[in-house]
């Protein structure tokens, strides 16, 4: 994973972003911040970047996502159902069309048999309350992980965003 991979996918979704006249939100837990960090790196992302949030812990998840506390006690904070309610309650507390939402182990330690270190939950959500979510399990360090999570997150918003017709993410 290079630096250049995720500077080539954030260029990419500048392009879809500007092309489709929408603003995209994220929402991170083990990247802390590195998809906005990511994004903001281009010169220009004001006109399609609107904010980041980073709600690491599962009171932040609520208070600022709106995140169920049933849904992070049935399920936990790395898992499908709190990614998708994360990606929709980034767009919910924004001005955002689009959003991105990462949770996950980076590791080295949190890691259990079910959920391994580099298992990532990643999530896409869209204005209309449309949203998927993805399982990874990425290798390496915690800071490969990171990076892998970082651009897994930019490209799979950018595949969205390309073909909707095959993605129930923009609804019908």
């Amino acid at each position: 994973m290079h630096h250049d991979d995720i500077a080539q996918a954030v260029r990419q979704l500048a392009e879809q972003l500007i092309q489709q006249s929408i603003m995209v939100v994220t929402a991170e837990s083990c990247t802390g911040g590195g998809i906005a960090q990511a994004l903001t790196a281009l010169a220009g992302s004001s006109r399609w970047f609107e904010r980041g949030f980073v709600t690491y812990s599962n009171e932040a998840k609520q208070e600022m996502l709106g995140v169920q506390s049933a849904t992070l006690e049935r399920t936990g904070a790395v898992s499908e159902d709190t990614a998708l309610e994360m990606a929709l309650g980034a767009v919910r507390h924004s001005r955002g069309q689009v959003s991105m939402a990462v949770t996950g182990i980076a590791g080295p330690e949190g890691g259990s048999p079910d959920k391994p270190v580099g298992t990532v939950w990643i999530a896409w959500g869209h204005h209309t309350g449309q949203a998927e979510a993805q399982c990874f399990h990425f290798s390496g360090d915690r800071d490969a992980v990171r990076q892998q999570t970082i651009v897994e997150a930019i490209r799979g918003l950018n595949a969205r965003l390309k073909s909707p017709q095959s993605s129930s993410f923009t609804g019908p």
